[in-house]
């Protein structure tokens, strides 16, 4: 092969490379989102489903600030054995692309760039232990009276934007047209 070939070869499988890397991290990344979501319903009877709710799902009220009503959930995350098997796969396709490319360049020592192969797991660990962390629920819940319906209920709620949107789909919330940041 050609040195034009395989230097641009080495080059763009070296950008996979960063890409795959920037893409494992981001996996443990915190994406805590604000949102605003409206209940047709009366703001005491969503607070006990939202306890129930959350209830279920493994948290429990570490905190209730009676001055400005919100109310703090907290509970552990677990991992998803899944997502660290698939970025470990990901990881050992990506460093045995590399390899391949680093044995054609340097042939000598192809023994130890196809080694790095056993390095992948890494990425998995990296992602276990990150992943699996305790999170916060904040949730402030007001009533909104609205003169077409009896009573509407303003739920404002601070998490993982995945639990928000199982929140959402779980008690039929609809966002709210002035949703926070």
């Amino acid at each position: 092969m050609s040195t034009p070939i395989l230097s641009s070869t080495f080059l763009l499988t070296l950008l996979l490379a960063v890409g795959l890397f920037f893409f494992i991290r981001a996996s443990v990344k915190d994406r805590t989102q604000k949102v605003q979501l409206i209940a047709q319903e009366p703001e005491s009877s969503l607070l006990e489903r939202l306890q129930n709710y959350f209830d279920q799902r493994a948290y429990r009220v570490a905190a209730v600030d009676p001055a400005t009503g919100q109310v703090t959930f907290q509970g552990f995350v677990r991992p998803s054995w899944f997502l660290a098997i698939f970025l470990t796969a990901l990881a050992a396709c990506g460093i045995l692309c590399l390899s391949l490319v680093l044995s054609v360049l340097y042939p000598d020592l192809s023994q130890v760039f196809l080694g790095l192969v056993f390095l992948a797991p890494v990425a998995g660990i990296f992602y276990w232990k990150g992943a699996g962390r305790d999170e916060q629920v904040f949730l402030k819940v007001e009533p909104l009276p609205n003169p077409q319906t009896d009573m509407q209920s303003l739920v404002t709620v601070i998490a993982h934007r995945d639990e928000l949107a199982q929140l959402q789909q779980a008690l039929k919330l609809q966002p709210s047209s002035e949703a926070g940041d």
